[in-house]
C-alpha cells in the first residue's frame, strides 16, 4: 500500500470518527497506527486539519454536484471520502486529478456500499470539471 494511500485511509477513520462523536474542536486525532514523524502521519494530519478547517467551504460545494442529496443524507462514510477528495482536489495542487478521483473510489471500495464508488466518482468529476473551467476563466 502507498504512502499516501493509508495517509487518507487513516485520515477517512479520523474524520468519520470525529463526524459521528459531532466534535469540532482540536481533539486528539488518535493516530496510533501511524509513527509520528513520518511522511505518511503528516500527510493524514495535513488532510484531517485541512478538511476540518475548511469544513464550511467543502460541504457546499459538494452538496452543489451531488444532484439532490444534502450532506446530511449521504453516509458517513461518503461524506467523509468527498470531503478528503475535494480538499486535495482544491488545495493540494501536487495530486493530479485522476489519482484523486482512484484513490476516492478505492476507499468507497473498501469502506463504502457498492453505490458509493459510482456516487463519489460522478459528484467528484463533476467538480473537477467545475474547477477547471473557472481555472481556464482566470488564466484567460
Amino acid at each position: 500500500m502507498n504512502l499516501r494511500r493509508k495517509a487518507r485511509e487513516t485520515a477517512l477513520q479520523a474524520l468519520y470518527k470525529l463526524d459521528i462523536a459531532g466534535v469540532s474542536g482540536e481533539e486528539d486525532l488518535e493516530l496510533e497506527e501511524l509513527a509520528p514523524g513520518t511522511a505518511e502521519r503528516r500527510y493524514c494530519e495535513t488532510l484531517v486539519q485541512g478538511v476540518r478547517m475548511h469544513l464550511k467551504d467543502l460541504d457546499p460545494e459538494i452538496e452543489k454536484y451531488s444532484e439532490n442529496w444534502t450532506i446530511s443524507r449521504m453516509s458517513v462514510v461518503d461524506r467523509n471520502i468527498l470531503r478528503i477528495a475535494v480538499y486535495e482536489l482544491l488545495y493540494s495542487s501536487d495530486v493530479p486529478y485522476k489519482v484523486i478521483i482512484d484513490e476516492a473510489v478505492e476507499l468507497a471500495k473498501k469502506f463504502g456500499t457498492d453505490e458509493s464508488g459510482p456516487f463519489i466518482n460522478g459528484i467528484i468529476d463533476r467538480i473537477r470539471k467545475a474547477v477547471a473551467e473557472d481555472r481556464s476563466r482566470l488564466s484567460h
